[in-house]
């Protein structure tokens, strides 16, 4: 579509009629997006009261895909209904100036911005992105907008009140199931508080414990998220709630740790299913418990990745306007589908998709960017790399070393605007940056080798209990987070577990075959040999080792024709985002 300034402005008059139409309409279908939005993320309660694990993971692709089906339905709308076909700068500085006075008293501002950029992005060309016309910046304050209920409640135990009141948080806590034991599981988390908040007794007049009113609902957990006030302090509470094979619930632990409770909302983990009218309320209950993760993350986490983007644009030009390094080519070994660069003052790689692909790579960008859409609607379980997704992003060309222009125009030119002082990438993703595994392991000394190695087994485990078969196995496609953590983050050649052939090699005809270049056995696209993998994962004598001794299943076919039996079953593994030695009832879970 071809947008043009209108030769000939209308009347003032008709200008701000026309102006709060447009801006009406666009608004009604953010609307409709979040009613819609929140119907689906409803649905998560009623999955975990039945345990309904698999119309559950339907909703959440069904949420992922929803926004964008959205816009796409307004922008016919402004074209059919309002004959918006070509922008008029007038026209376009009126409507946003009609749609902030919209956003009055509504309980979605920051959403229904973001919704409004997409809207005008999609109907216009790039050049009209600017001040003038989206919201490069928030119109509207969101920091003390309230729901009609509170978002959270406050409980004030004194110094021998903390049972009788965890009692009473989790009966006011609308799981819609009978807890299996509730004094049980009241006295389990009052003894583990006693001993994560030592100093409660010598500040009790101070003491509070307040807990948001939504339930936090993801794969087959509820998660009650709240926070311990202990004079200045500020204490994470995280109760994951369990449902038993019976129907009944029970809490498995109590979660305290501001790292834990991290690993808990990590990037790398699924959104959460969070029935609020008001996010905001909740993203900032969010922050004072974890100061260190921007809004952006936070707002992901319980499902509004599309603001989540807006927020991190945000902040990103705010990190640019305040910062003077270059980005460069990200370290590691350079891969053969994306352009990897970074700004290292800012914690993100930025990934463009090359024009060419050299053999033996078999694949197209189509092929690319429907696998990173894959991962998107799919369980990451805390080991894939959530991934931000952009079109015709502007950086300031000043900022590139001339080593990565040269790379950028070598390896994805058609990617790549140049106007005046900015270069303009067309789609691209955006990443957290970790540290690439295979340079870990270059200098990692025994310890930490043995820890990211068995992690890095633990990764491949729970992707394939996830049904993901990452494809390329080699380190350089897993990174190593700061707390030690491997993730899987390149995505060009996953491929779900049930559609993988697994196969064990047939032994040899002759003593020559295993002489010979090629294989003696015909080898189909999908197929899948894991005697095989240690030929070229396990070359260095120390990490053979460690991986033999924690993950030589991973080497057998059977291990993983076992886990495709599970996934074809309908079978969804039991993935803490905790660590195991904190649950309360250590039930016997099947080993994967």
């Amino acid at each position: 579509m071809e947008s043009t300034l209108a030769n000939t402005p209308p009347s003032d008059a008709s200008t701000a009629m026309r102006a709060r139409g447009i801006a009406a309409t666009i608004l009604s279908g953010f609307d409709t997006h979040f009613m819609v939005f929140q119907l689906l993320t409803r649905k998560a309660r009623q999955v975990f009261i039945e345990g309904d694990w698999q119309t559950g993971r339907e909703a959440v692709r069904q949420r992922v895909d929803l926004y964008d089906s959205r816009v796409e339905e307004t922008i016919g709308r402004l074209k059919a209904e309002l004959g918006v076909s070509r922008i008029d700068q007038a026209l376009w500085e009126e409507v946003k100036l009609q749609f902030r006075g919209l956003l009055y008293e509504h309980k979605q501002p920051e959403l229904a911005e973001s919704f409004y950029n997409s809207v005008f992005c999609r109907l216009f060309e790039r050049h009209y992105y600017n001040n003038d016309n989206i919201f490069v910046r928030p119109a509207v304050s969101t920091e003390y907008i309230e729901s009609e209920t509170p978002s959270f409640r406050s409980y004030y135990p004194g110094p021998d009140g903390l049972e009788r009141h965890l009692i009473e948080i989790l009966e006011n806590v609308d799981i819609g199931l009978p807890f299996e034991d509730l004094m049980r599981d009241a006295d389990c988390v009052v003894q583990q508080l006693r001993r994560d908040l030592p100093g409660r007794r010598q500040q009790r007049q101070h003491f509070q414990l307040q807990v948001l009113t939504p339930l936090f609902y993801r794969n087959k957990a509820a998660y009650v998220v709240g926070r311990a006030i202990n004079g200045a302090q500020r204490i994470p509470l995280v109760l994951p709630l369990l449902r038993t094979d019976e129907g009944s619930v029970y809490v498995d632990t109590v979660i305290t740790n501001p790292d834990d409770v991290a690993s808990i909302f990590s990037f790398a983990r699924d959104y959460f299913s969070v029935e609020t009218n008001v996010p905001s309320t909740v993203v900032w209950f969010l922050k004072s418990i974890l100061p260190a993760k921007g809004v952006a993350d936070l707002y992901t986490a319980i499902g509004f990745h599309k603001h989540g983007k807006t927020q991190f644009y945000r902040d990103f030009l705010s990190h640019l306007q305040h910062s003077s390094d270059c980005f460069v080519p990200a370290p590691g070994t350079k891969g053969m589908v994306m352009v990897v660069f970074t700004l290292l003052s800012y914690p993100y790689v930025f990934k463009v998709i090359k024009d060419r692909f050299k053999p033996p790579k078999n694949t197209t960008r189509a092929d690319v960017m429907a696998k990173y859409h894959l991962i998107k609607k799919r369980d990451r379980v805390g080991r894939m790399a959530d991934v931000w997704e952009y079109s015709y992003a502007a950086f300031p060309l000043a900022r590139f070393t001339e080593e990565l222009i040269a790379e950028l125009r070598s390896e994805a030119p058609s990617n790549l605007l140049f106007e005046g002082d900015q270069i303009v990438i067309k789609h691209l993703y955006i990443e957290r940056r970790l540290r690439p595994l295979d340079l870990y392991v270059e200098t990692a000394n025994d310890g930490d080798l043995r820890h990211v190695i068995c992690e890095y087994g633990d990764a491949i485990r729970d992707m394939a209990a996830a049904d993901i078969f990452p494809g390329d196995l080699l380190f350089k496609n897993f990174g190593v987070t700061a707390y030690g953590r491997v993730i899987f983050y390149d995505y060009d050649e996953i491929v779900p577990m049930r559609e993988v052939r697994i196969r064990a090699i047939p032994p040899p005809r002759f003593p020559e075959d295993e002489l010979a270049a090629e294989p003696w056995y015909s080898v189909e696209e999908n197929d899948v040999f894991p005697e095989e993998f240690g030929a070229y994962l396990l070359q260095d004598p120390r990490v053979r080792d460690v991986f033999m001794h924690y993950h030589a299943a991973l080497l057998e076919p059977r291990w993983w024709q076992d886990i495709q039996t599970v996934i074809r079953a309908g079978g969804f593994p039991d993935l803490f985002p905790y660590p195991q030695a904190k649950r309360f009832n250590q039930r016997q879970l099947p080993s994967l």
